[in-house]
């Protein structure tokens, strides 16, 4: 069903690759088409290369970045390894204006290699390879003073020969399942529901409400009734509990590396699935 695995070309904020073991142990046994409507870094993705795949993301700029490694590695190893010669002199400075190009391509909309290059980049150099974005939907992470390289040419190649049998979407994960049926497997890596009900952080600028999140439950519920089998990760909280009332669930304990305070860097999640 599956070839190799393939270690993720990005860092991510919520990636699982610390729940991999977890969510691999409680996969179907058999599926069609696997479809994964929140990739992010693909960590579960990268970890099944599944022989059919259907992957999404609202982050027009991640599309982007997936569609052009599929398309195009080889001029993306190169804009890459041309950024890291460029940093060497005064990497902060170099940092900040790259991140300056990529938002101001990003105002114009220009979905290119090079877009798709500086997001690599600047991931790679940024705080805990956090996305996050102002009111404007423009890029805002600090420099992290890493010297690493952004990519491994030999990663991206991997990834692109995968994704040459993959479709990649960029859209509503409502929309990015409409094709999806009985036998097929949706795994959701869902934008986190808040810790604190009074707060919503988002990774985008359309953010994940309250009612982005009941909505997600109701589609959760269609596709069960579709017969496609389903599993969805969140933080363990009421309202994510309430939301899927009904479904199996199981409790996990998991690191947290994006809160600044190393107290806080524990958590549990909760992994939910309808067979």
């Amino acid at each position: 069903m599956n070839i190799s695995p393939i270690a993720p070309f990005i860092k991510w904020a919520g990636g699982k690759r610390q729940l991999l073991p977890q969510i691999s142990a409680r996969l179907p046994e058999n599926y069609h088409t696997y479809y994964e409507p929140f990739v992010g870094g693909g960590a579960v993705l990268f970890a099944l290369c599944p022989e059919r795949a259907v992957i999404n993301d609202i982050n027009g700029s991640l599309v982007n970045l997936y569609r052009q490694i599929k398309l195009s590695p080889e001029a993306i190893i190169d804009a890459v390894e041309q950024l890291d010669g460029e940093a060497e002199t005064d990497r902060k400075v170099f940092y900040y204006a790259k991140r300056a190009a990529y938002n101001e391509k990003m105002m114009k909309g220009e979905y290119d290699v090079e877009l798709a290059a500086l997001f690599l980049y600047i991931n790679k150099h940024c705080f805990n390879g956090l996305y996050r974005v102002n009111e404007k939907g423009l890029f805002n992470v600090p420099f992290n003073n890493s010297k690493a390289k952004s990519c491994s040419p030999e990663n991206i190649r991997e990834v692109s020969e995968y994704l040459q049998n993959v479709t990649i979407l960029q859209g509503d994960f409502e929309e990015s399942c409409r094709d999806a049926e009985q036998g097929d497997f949706v795994f959701f890596d869902s934008p986190y529901a808040p810790l604190n009900p009074s707060s919503f952080e988002s990774y985008t600028k359309e953010g994940f409400d309250v009612e982005s999140h009941e909505r997600l439950a109701r589609l959760f519920r269609e596709l069960t009734e579709r017969g496609c089998s389903c599993m969805l990760t969140n933080h363990n909280t009421v309202f994510i509990n309430e939301l899927y009332e009904g479904f199996t669930k199981e409790v996990v304990q998991v690191k947290r590396n994006i809160n600044s305070d190393a107290s806080k860097r524990v958590g549990e999640e909760i992994i939910i699935t309808n067979y």
